[in-house]
C-alpha cells in the first residue's frame, strides 16, 4: 500500500475503530470529516463511495473498503507482510478462531447495538423502551460470551498485543457506556467482564488511543470511563 489512505471519518463513530487499526499498524493516512450535522453521508459523493451512506469507509489504492469489519480484515491482512500482526495470517491455526470472534463481534454485538441506539429505525410504532430491554440482555450475554473468549488469552484477544478485534472491541465497551443519551445505562459495567476490562485498559494506554484522543476529543480514559466527544471538527451525532 504506497497510496496514501483516505478515512473517511466522523468523531467518535465506528470510523473510530479503523483510525485506532491505522494509527497501531503505521500506515500513513488521511482522515476526511464527514459532517454528519449536514447529512454529509447522505451526499452523492459520499454514496458514490459507500452506497448505504454508513460511516466509515476507507478509500484505498483498490477502490473504496466499507463496513467495518471489512475494513479491518482487508488492513490487517495487507499489512501482515510488513511484519505487523493485527490478526492471524490466512494460514494459522487460529485464524477460524479469530474470524469468528471477529464477525460475532461485528455482525451480532455491533449490529445490536445499532438496535439499541437507534430503536425507532428498524421497529417503528413498537415501544422502543420495551426493544431496548431486550437488548440489554442480549448484550449482557454477548459480553459473557466475549469475556469467557478473552480469558483463554488467545494472542488476537488479549492485552498484551492489540489486534484489530481488540480495537474494534474497545470502542464498543466505550459506547455501551454512553449510549443512548437519556436512556438507562445502569445496565452496562465494564467491571462485569473483568477480561474485557483488562483489553480496554491495555488499549486505553496505547499512542493509537492518544492520537484518537488528539483528533476526535475523547478524554483521558476513552475505554475505562469514558466521557462524550469534545472534537476538535465535526460532531459525533
Amino acid at each position: 500500500m504506497t497510496d496514501m489512505l483516505r478515512l473517511h471519518y466522523a468523531p467518535d463513530n465506528a470510523s473510530l475503530i479503523i483510525r485506532l487499526a491505522l494509527e497501531e499498524m503505521g500506515v500513513p493516512y488521511k482522515a476526511v470529516l464527514v459532517d454528519r450535522a449536514a447529512r454529509a453521508q447522505d451526499t452523492p459523493a459520499y454514496r458514490a463511495l459507500n452506497p448505504a451512506g454508513l460511516i466509515p469507509v476507507l478509500e484505498t489504492p483498490h477502490g473504496p473498503v466499507f463496513e467495518t469489519g471489512a475494513i479491518l480484515l482487508w488492513l490487517a491482512d495487507r499489512r501482515a507482510a510488513a511484519r505487523i500482526p493485527m490478526a492471524p495470517a490466512p494460514d494459522a491455526t487460529d485464524r477460524g478462531d479469530f474470524l469468528k470472534w471477529l464477525f460475532f463481534t461485528a455482525n451480532t454485538v455491533h449490529t445490536e447495538m445499532r438496535l439499541l441506539f437507534y430503536p425507532e429505525k428498524y421497529a417503528p410504532g413498537l415501544d422502543a423502551e420495551a426493544l431496548r430491554d431486550g437488548i440489554r440482555t442480549r448484550l449482557r450475554g454477548h459480553l459473557g460470551l466475549l469475556d469467557m473468549a478473552a480469558k483463554a488469552n488467545p494472542a488476537w484477544l488479549s492485552p498484551d498485543r492489540p489486534s484489530v478485534l481488540t480495537c474494534y472491541l474497545a470502542c464498543l465497551l466505550r459506547w455501551m457506556a454512553l449510549y443512548p443519551r437519556g436512556t438507562d445505562l445502569s445496565w452496562f459495567s465494564l467491571s462485569d467482564t473483568p477480561w474485557l476490562h483488562r483489553v480496554a485498559s491495555a488499549m486505553e494506554t496505547r499512542p493509537s488511543a492518544r492520537a484518537a484522543i488528539a483528533a476526535e476529543g475523547l478524554g483521558a480514559t476513552p475505554f475505562t470511563a469514558p466521557t462524550y466527544a469534545t472534537p476538535p471538527e465535526g460532531s459525533a451525532t
